[in-house]
Parts: structure tokens; sequence; C-alpha cells
């Protein structure tokens, strides 16, 4: 048990998926998962665990904001042995070639802060995905017919960012799209020596006002789901 996990030991397994939204970790759990069972809710961020093919998933919510997401992947990691961490999420698409409803696997993620910055002082650390997880989702989306996007992604704290002039720059040097997660959650792993990746289905354009709906977000979230488990067990029947 830790401050914002009430789990006992043994409630988490090593393969975690991370929505950001507590609501979306129980329609995963329920949709993907057998027999899941609720393993948190404290501050109401829920947490289940269940069975995937056979193997041990934990689903658990990640707030909003390289702050939240920072909690729960430091006592994931460090209190609760997880080793696979893998971000489900929305994004906001910079570039032309993004549609609605496509799929980026973030390769690296730029920020302008986030929790762990103050450790490297004036040094621009660049947090990376895991190889291996990389490349097991780019295949298992291959096999499911899905195209997906690889590349680099900016984390930004700021959900209401009025700067313009930051978006002109990301898109002129190939960002693909924005979220609030990934740059924290890439650099707390590394810290730790496990393994993360972010899985993100563009659900707004950046500039153009196109953006899903709430119940077309939830159904178009399936294959990203899909993906994440295939990578993290490349071997399951």
């Amino acid at each position: 048990m830790t401050i914002h996990i009430d789990a006992s030991a043994g409630d988490i397994a090593e393969t975690v998926l991370l929505p950001g939204d507590p609501l979306r970790a129980e329609w995963v759990a329920e949709t993907f998962l057998d027999e899941a069972r609720c393993i948190n809710r404290v501050r109401g961020m829920l947490g289940f665990t269940g069975r995937w093919r056979g193997h041990p998933v934990t689903v658990h919510g990640s707030g909003m904001g390289m702050p939240s997401l920072s909690i729960y992947a430091n006592e994931l990691i460090r209190d609760y042995g997880a080793r696979t961490l893998i971000r489900i999420g929305s994004a906001g698409g910079f570039q032309p070639q993004l549609a609605l409803r496509d799929i980026v696997l973030a390769m690296a993620a730029s920020t302008a802060g986030s929790p762990s910055r103050t450790i490297f002082r004036e040094l621009g650390f660049a947090p990376v995905a895991d190889w291996g997880l990389l490349a097991a989702a780019k295949s298992a989306a291959d096999a499911r017919g899905i195209p997906v996007h690889v590349g680099g992604i900016y984390s930004s704290d700021t959900f209401y960012d009025e700067r313009s002039d930051l978006w002109d720059q990301l898109r002129r040097h190939g960002c693909l799209c924005v979220e609030m997660e990934t740059a924290e959650l890439y650099t707390v792993a590394l810290r730790y020596g496990a393994r993360a990746l972010a899985i993100l289905t563009i659900s707004d354009r950046i500039g153009t006002g196109e953006a899903l709906s709430a119940a077309d977000r939830e159904r178009g979230f399936a294959d990203m789901v899909g993906i994440a488990l295939e990578a993290a067990f490349p071997s399951a029947p």
C-alpha cells in the first residue's frame, strides 16, 4: 500500500496499461480482461487487475498531466514492481497527414517542463520509448492492418496553451502530436530500468476544430488497446 494506491502486495501485475481517465481504465478492464477486479479506488483513481490470454495485466488510471502521471508511475514501479508500462491515451494531431482516429507510436517525447526536469538542471534530457515495445507495437499494428505513425511527440502540462508560435515550431520540426503525460512516463521508466511506450489515438486536430465525440473516442480506442496488449505479450496465442 502506498499514499495513492491501496492495492495489496501481488495485486499489481508487472504489465500495466495507463489510460489517463479512470473510467476508461474500467472500460478497458471490462472489455479486454478476464477475471478483472478493482484493486484501487483512492481519490477515485481506479485500477483493475485481470488476465489477457492468461497473462496478468493491470489497467490503472494516471490522471491528467505529468505531475499526476509521475505519482502513479513512480509508485507502480518502485513499490509494486511494475516492469512494463504502456500509456494508452488521446492526442491532438499537428501534422496534416494525421487524421482523426489515427494511431501514433511515440518514439520520443519533448517537453517544456516535467516533474523530472529539475533533476537534469540545464540538460535537455531526451526521454525515449523502449525499442522492444515500440517494434512489437508496430508489428502488432501491421498484423491487424492498422496504419500507424511513428515519431516524436510533445508532452505539455498546459491544456489551454495559447502559444501558437510553439505549435508552429513543433509542426516545422516534424512533431506528430501533443498530449500531456508521455515525457514523464518515459523518464521515470528509464530511471528505474523499466520498459515504457505511449500508444495514442488522434482525437482532435490542432488548428482545424476537428474532434471526436466522447462516444467516438471510446469506440476508436479499442484498436489502440489491442495493439498495446499484443505489444506487451507478442508471443501470446
